[in-house]
């Protein structure tokens, strides 16, 4: 017979969403009874996977043990959630393990869809096709660029929603400037084949890239174009023009992949989910719209904003001052104005660094225009950021910067 066991507030996740509530929830209250689902052994640090794939960065700097960042106080089930019951308060682990709960914060990131466009499984890491969007695959990024030896580059960017939606940009910048380093750029034909209608949903940072980056540099767009297949005996990438209905077949020399992206399984066959399949909370108070004991932060909620870290720096605040109010028995006040931020790295020592609100509108934190690329914002992102990360977001601290 499967144990069963109870723990007051349980989260699910050891992601950067799950790491910053629990460690937050501790520091700032009495819990004695937290508990941590998470099968993971490392913790990843995503958002340096973009230096990794551009070499500038090493893979291993972005990995580190789960076990250093648990939260003192916090108990760690090394397992993965496999089914939830709202209705009881329970879940269900991999393991065959029932838990209940009083109160849950659902933070399990989302998932990578590989088998969504036909072939790429198979392709990716090898052969021209390559993605820094995992561990397994991101050195594959900087193989293939540095190794290129001139003809047509894709990079893709599927239907959102997808973590950081800049970051398929970012690796294209990075590419097509090591391709005039190395003196093929005359040679080369990048080309950015976007399923979305724009280069960047904020107007403001659009025109800033298009101006200062994409025409500049000449990168060919091809928007409202959706990567369903490839072919990778006959280097063939086959997209689906969504304006004309018709599929389109581009013969490329290498492929930046960005895969589709989902929540996870338990998540959409459970009660949480909304007809999307994210974890249907009410985008101000992170509260769940449906069970007032739940609430989601971070890739696997519906909050319509970026899927990026520094979104969870401004959401986690919010989202322990309405849990630990609806513990008291008040009402859940705080709100998050969907703050997000995207470095938008454009080249080594270059950055535009766009922050926004849920209406698209710039939030930016420093007192200059941050729509032009900037040494100082490259640096904040190479070296500043990830130690706001390990030192900060994991540990529940408070930093002095937007979104906190």
């Amino acid at each position: 017979m499967a144990d069963q066991t109870h723990h007051k507030i349980i989260v699910i996740g050891g992601g950067a969403g799950g790491i910053n509530v629990a460690a937050r929830l501790l520091r700032q209250s009495h819990i004695d009874d937290l508990a941590i689902i998470e099968p993971s052994d490392t913790h990843y640090y995503q958002p340096g996977w973009t230096l990794v794939g551009g070499g500038i960065m090493k893979r291993e700097a972005t990995a580190k043990p789960m076990a250093d960042y648990i939260p003192v106080g916090a108990k760690w089930i090394k397992d993965a959630v496999v089914e939830v019951d709202p209705d009881n308060n329970c879940l269900k682990t991999r393991s065959g393990d029932l838990f209940t709960y009083d109160y849950l914060v659902v933070a399990a990131g989302l998932e990578l869809d590989w088998l969504k466009i036909d072939g790429l499984l198979d392709a990716v890491g090898k052969d021209g096709v390559c993605s820094n969007y995992s561990y397994d695959t991101v050195n594959s990024t900087w193989e293939t660029i540095r190794n290129f030896k001139g003809g047509t580059a894709l990079f893709t960017f599927p239907p959102p929603p997808i973590k950081c939606a800049g970051a398929p940009q970012k690796i294209m910048y990075l590419a097509e400037e090591h391709f005039r380093k190395a003196g093929i750029r005359d040679k080369t034909q990048v080309v950015y084949m976007c399923a979305g209608p724009s280069i960047f949903g904020v107007k403001k940072y659009a025109e800033a890239l298009l101006e200062q980056v994409v025409k500049p540099r000449e990168i060919e767009t091809r928007y409202k174009h959706n990567l369903v297949r490839i072919h990778a005996a006959k280097k063939e990438a086959v997209f689906l023009d969504m304006d004309a209905n018709r599929e389109v077949v581009v013969k490329y020399d290498m492929i930046h992949v960005t895969p589709p992206m989902t929540a996870p399984f338990f998540i959409r066959t459970s009660k949480l989910a909304n007809k999307a399949g994210w974890v249907d909370v009410n985008k101000d108070t992170l509260q769940h719209v449906r069970y007032p004991n739940v609430f989601s932060l971070g890739d696997a909620s519906s909050l319509p904003t970026s899927k990026t870290a520094a979104a969870i720096r401004a959401e986690g605040p919010v989202l322990v001052e309405n849990l630990l109010a609806v513990m008291k028995g008040q009402q859940a006040k705080a709100t998050y104005d969907g703050y997000t931020s995207c470095p938008l790295v454009t080249g080594r020592g270059k950055l535009i660094l766009a922050e926004f609100d849920y209406d698209l509108n710039p939030k930016e934190t420093f007192p200059f225009d941050q729509g032009k690329e900037r040494l100082s914002m490259y640096w904040l992102k190479r070296y500043i950021l990830p130690i706001i990360y390990w030192k900060g977001l994991l540990k529940g601290r408070k930093w002095p910067l937007a979104g906190d």
